[in-house]
């Protein structure tokens, strides 16, 4: 039926503990405190954590959310959890009809069988028939094209090739309610957009649970998102591309993205200024580009080669900044060099852009300090919204 609420999920909490002996010395104690009939699932003991903690949601017939969020938010264990491999500590999961589940490479397989042995396998867990099954092996085996090596054992199969397997399985059994994880990262692009127009067909009859750390892909099939940071909601809503700028907003300014440091020099400030000097996250499509930097300088050097490389919200690599020339006028004074790279005449399209910062010895390409997503801006038009890099042109008669 149209619209019915095919999963929900209410007040959904799971700790883990850091240690393991802690952890089964907690696992017996719990035991014996549930024979006893007390609670134990409230508050954290020590080296415990919540992995996932109050998260609610209602997914209907017909919907998709995507579930967003950086490495050890929290999105696996959540999955885990609605998969039924793990139970949650604390809360209540519904889910109703069939579920296709592709949480993992090879999940759901067992390795010394066949493929086709494993389809069998996994139509019963889900309830088929043998002879319904029959019925559906063939598409099965077509969608995964692997048909080659489907009488081969799964333990032989490489990646790409579980995860055709995986999704044909889970896509073709006319699921009700469908996970996937980001598995789908390890898939050929050939395959990867024959499994999205698939899904584009079974949303009319599924709710679908998508993960991944591909923006594009989130945006193209959800609408709604749960954006998760240590295990919490951080937002929920069906304003996709909001929970999107959000997600990026948790790389900018992060100690976490600095991916390398000499120990040489230390980034006190980089900001974006308007044409008062004042710092600023938005600019105009045709004004100055401005960005202002400070390092504090830990060691003597001659002064570095700067390479800043601008991304849009799908971290792609949009536009380089020109690096600095050896022999430039830039100083170091008291220990730190501040200074102003400008852009007259910015010509990148309306959007939101994220900027990374590469630091090189100078006449070297060694590399002193290395950052990500260290800041965020939006770039704004009065008029339209170009898809792609616009040019100034000018147009004269002849």
């Amino acid at each position: 039926m149209a619209g019915e609420v095919l999963v929900k999920v209410e007040g959904v909490s799971k700790k883990f503990c850091k240690d393991l002996k802690t952890s089964l010395w907690y696992g017996v104690k719990d035991m014996f405190m549930g024979i006893k009939g007390h609670d134990t699932d409230g508050e954290l003991r020590p080296k415990e954590f919540w992995a996932v903690k109050d998260i609610n949601f209602e997914l209907r017939r017909g919907e998709c959310l995507g579930l967003i969020g950086h490495n050890g938010a929290g999105k696996s264990t959540l999955l885990k959890i609605l998969n039924g491999l793990i139970n949650p500590d604390a809360g209540t999961v519904t889910m109703r009809g069939r579920v296709g589940a592709l949480i993992e490479l090879g999940a759901g397989f067992n390795p010394i069988l066949t493929g086709r042995e494993n389809i069998y396998n996994n139509g019963a867990v889900l309830g088929f028939t043998r002879k319904e099954i029959d019925a559906k092996v063939e598409a099965i085996i077509d969608f995964s094209e692997i048909r080659e090596f489907i009488d081969m054992p799964v333990q032989n199969y490489s990646s790409g090739m579980k995860v055709r397997l995986g999704f044909a399985v889970a896509a073709q059994m006319e699921p009700d309610v469908l996970i996937i994880d980001e598995v789908l990262a390890v898939g050929d692009l050939g395959f990867v957009l024959k499994c999205f127009r698939t899904i584009d067909v079974l949303l009319k009859n599924t709710a679908v649970i998508f993960v991944s750390h591909n923006m594009p892909m989130i945006s193209r099939v959800c609408d709604q998102v749960i954006l998760l940071e240590n295990g919490e909601e951080a937002y929920h809503g069906g304003d996709v591309s909001k929970g999107i700028d959000d997600y990026y907003k948790k790389f900018v300014n992060n100690h976490a993205n600095i991916v390398y440091d000499a120990g040489v020099l230390e980034l006190e400030k980089i900001q974006i200024v308007d044409a008062n000097k004042s710092p600023t996250d938005s600019i105009n499509w045709g004004e100055t580009l401005s960005i202002e930097i400070c390092l504090g300088i830990k060691k003597n050097i001659d002064i570095p080669i700067f390479k800043l490389v601008i991304f849009d919200k799908e971290q792609r690599p949009v536009a380089v900044l020109k690096k600095n020339e050896t022999n430039s006028h830039l100083k170091i004074s008291n220990h730190k060099l501040h200074f102003r790279i400008t852009h007259e005449r910015n010509q990148l399209t309306k959007g939101i852009y994220t900027l990374s910062l590469v630091v090189f010895k100078a006449n070297s390409i060694e590399a002193l300090l290395r950052v990500n997503q260290v800041l965020q801006f939006q770039v704004t038009h009065e008029e339209d919204h170009y898809q792609s890099f616009l040019l100034d042109a000018h147009y004269k008669p002849i």
